[in-house]
C-alpha cells in the first residue's frame, strides 16, 4: 500500500481541490467525510481538515475526536478544520466584523516554520471564511498575519499540528502549493513516489491476484474512463476480459464504427452490438429526459445482459468507476438526492449477479487519462470530450426520432470538425450541439423556411465540476454556422450558448 494523507471532509466545495493538489505533489491522499474515519494505518502519515460551510459556533456544528489525532499524526486545518481545532482548545471563535471573503496579503510571517518554508512576505491568499480565530491559548504560536486576519495562520506548541484560514487549494493563493508541498513532504515526510507509472505497476499486480484466470466483462463506451479500465485489466488478465461496445443509435457520425476500429488497433476482445431500433423502439413518444435516461439504461442492461450470456462462465463485471463518483456516493450530506438514471451505474452489478471490478476507483479524471498515456493509449481515445452515457438523447429536447438523431449528427460533425480543423478542440473541455424544440422564421434564396433551432455549446473546465463558455473567435463561430445552415437540411438559426456553471449545467437535459 502508497503511503498516503487522509482528507477529511467538512463538507467543503474545495475539498476534492485540496486532493487533487496533494496528488499533484506526487503523494497519494484519500477523502473520508469527518463522520466516518477509517483506521489510522501506518501508511497514513498525515491528516488535513477541510473547510465547512458550517460555523463552530452552531450547536450541532460538525466535530471529531481530535485527540485520536493531534499529537500522533501531523494535522492542518484548513479554515473550519482550522477554527475547530483552535475553538476545542478555547480559543475564541466569532463572526468575522469584515466579510473576510476574496484575496489578502501575508503581512507578518514566521518563515522559520516549516509550515511556511519559501513562502514570502506580501503573499497573496484566498480568504473565505464567516467566523475569526480572536483569542488563542498560551499553547498557541500565531505563525502568520494579514492586515484584516492577526491569526491567518498557526502551531500547536510541541506538536505538528497547525492551522490556517485561507485556502492553499485554489489559484488565488499565489503560494498555496509550496505551503502544501511544506506539510506533506517537509513535515509528513511523504516520499512523493505515487506516479502513473507506480499505479499502472501496482494496479496491473493487483487485478492478477483478484481476478486470477476469471472471466470479466465489460461495456465500453469509446470514452477515456472505460478505455484505460479495459486496458488495465487487458495487461493483467488479456483474452479473459471480453468487452461490449453498444451502438445505441444515438452516438456521433460514425462514432460506432471509428471506435471499433480503434480498439481493434489496442489488442482489446471487443465485440460491437448494433441494437439502434431496440433504443428507438424503447423512446418512441418520450420526452422527459429522465424517463429517455431510464429507458436507455433499461434496454442497455437487457442488451448487455443478453450478450454477456452467451459468454460462458464470466464472474466479474468491469466498471470505469472513478474517484469522484465514489466520493459522491459517500459525501458528509450522504447520496445525492437526485441522482440521474444512467446506463452506466445502478442496477446492473445486482441485476446481473457478478462480483464488480473497478480499477480506476481512486482516480481523479485528470489522472485518468496520465494512466492511460502510461499504457500508450492513443491520443485520439485520451483527449476525446466527455459525452453522456444517454449520448445524443439528452441533447435533443424533444421526442427521439431517428431524422432527428441524423439532423444533430450532421450539426455535431460540423462543429467538432471545425474545432479540431482550427486548433480550438484541445482548449475546450467539452463541446457539442443542442437540437431545441424551436422552430424559427428564415429566408434561404427566395422562400420564407420554418425550421429548427439548434444551439451550440463549449465549455473549459477541469473536471466538470465547474464550468465556463469557451470564447471562441466570433469568425469561427460565424463559419461553422454559415456551414450548417447551408449543410443541415431542417436548420435555419443557430445559437450559441454562454451560460457558466453554475448556475446552468453542461448538458441542457
Amino acid at each position: 500500500m502508497p503511503e498516503k494523507i487522509l482528507i477529511l471532509d467538512f463538507g467543503s466545495q474545495y475539498t476534492q481541490l485540496i486532493a487533487r493538489r496533494v496528488r499533484e505533489l506526487n503523494v497519494y491522499c484519500e477523502i473520508f467525510p469527518y463522520n466516518n474515519i477509517p483506521e489510522l494505518t501506518d501508511e497514513v502519515k498525515g491528516v488535513i481538515l477541510s473547510g465547512s460551510p458550517c460555523s463552530v459556533r452552531d450547536e450541532e456544528h460538525p466535530t471529531i475526536a481530535l485527540d485520536q489525532l493531534l499529537g500522533k499524526l501531523p494535522v492542518l486545518g484548513v479554515c473550519y478544520g482550522a477554527q475547530l481545532i483552535a475553538f476545542e482548545h478555547g480559543s475564541e471563535v466569532t463572526p468575522s466584523t469584515i466579510r473576510e471573503y476574496g484575496r489578502a496579503r501575508l503581512s507578518e510571517l514566521h518563515t522559520q516554520d516549516r509550515l511556511l518554508k519559501e513562502i514570502t512576505l506580501g503573499s497573496v491568499v484566498w480568504m473565505s471564511h464567516g467566523d475569526t480565530i480572536k483569542e488563542t491559548p498560551d499553547n498557541f504560536e500565531v505563525i502568520a498575519s494579514t492586515e484584516s486576519v492577526r491569526v491567518a495562520a498557526y502551531k500547536l506548541k510541541g506538536q505538528e499540528t497547525y492551522g490556517i484560514q485561507f485556502h492553499p487549494e485554489v489559484t488565488h493563493s499565489d503560494e498555496g502549493k509550496i505551503l502544501l508541498r511544506n506539510f506533506v513532504v517537509h513535515i509528513c515526510g511523504c516520499q512523493q513516489d505515487w506516479t502513473s507509472e507506480q499505479f499502472v505497476e501496482a494496479t496491473v499486480a493487483d487485478l492478477q491476484e483478484q481476478l486470477g484466470n476469471d472471466k470479466v466483462v465489460l461495456g465500453l463506451s469509446g470514452g477515456v474512463d472505460s478505455s484505460v479500465a479495459a486496458m488495465l485489466i487487458h495487461h493483467a488478465i488479456g483474452k479473459n476480459l471480453y468487452c461490449i461496445f453498444v451502438d445505441n443509435g444515438l452516438l456521433r457520425h460514425n462514432e460506432f464504427e471509428t471506435v471499433l476500429d480503434s480498439y481493434k488497433h489496442m489488442g482489446l476482445n471487443v465485440k460491437g452490438v448494433n441494437a439502434k431500433d431496440k433504443f428507438y423502439t424503447a423512446l418512441e413518444g418520450l420526452t422527459d429526459p429522465e424517463q429517455k435516461r431510464k429507458a436507455i439504461g433499461r434496454v442497455f442492461i437487457e442488451v448487455f445482459d443478453e450478450e454477456a450470456h452467451k459468454i460462458e462462465d464470466v464472474k466479474w463485471l468491469a466498471q470505469g468507476t472513478i474517484y469522484p463518483d465514489v466520493i459522491e456516493s459517500m459525501s458528509v450530506k450522504g447520496p445525492s438526492a437526485t441522482i440521474k438514471s444512467h446506463h452506466n451505474v445502478g442496477g446492473l452489478p445486482e441485476f446481473m449477479k457478478l462480483k464488480v471490478v473497478e480499477p480506476l476507483k481512486t482516480l481523479f479524471k485528470d489522472e485518468v487519462r496520465l494512466v492511460g498515456r502510461t499504457l500508450k493509449i492513443d491520443d485520439t481515445i485520451l483527449g476525446r470530450h466527455p459525452f453522456p452515457g444517454p449520448g445524443l438523447a439528452i441533447r435533443i429536447l424533444s421526442d427521439i426520432t431517428p431524422q432527428k438523431v441524423q439532423i444533430l449528427q450532421q450539426v455535431d460533425l460540423i462543429f467538432i470538425s471545425n474545432l479540431k480543423k482550427s486548433g480550438l478542440y484541445d482548449e475546450v473541455w467539452q463541446a457539442g450541439a443542442i437540437l431545441t424544440p424551436v422552430q424559427s422564421v428564415g429566408v434561404m434564396g427566395d422562400e420564407r423556411t420554418y425550421e429548427n433551432v439548434v444551439a451550440l455549446r463549449a465549455v473549459t473546465s477541469v473536471d466538470g465540476m465547474t464550468a465556463d463558455w469557451s470564447r471562441l473567435p466570433y469568425d469561427f463561430l460565424a463559419d461553422v454556422s454559415n456551414e450548417i445552415i447551408n449543410k443541415v437540411k431542417g436548420v435555419n438559426r443557430v445559437v450559441y450558448d454562454i451560460s457558466s456553471k453554475p448556475p446552468a449545467t453542461i448538458e441542457w437535459e
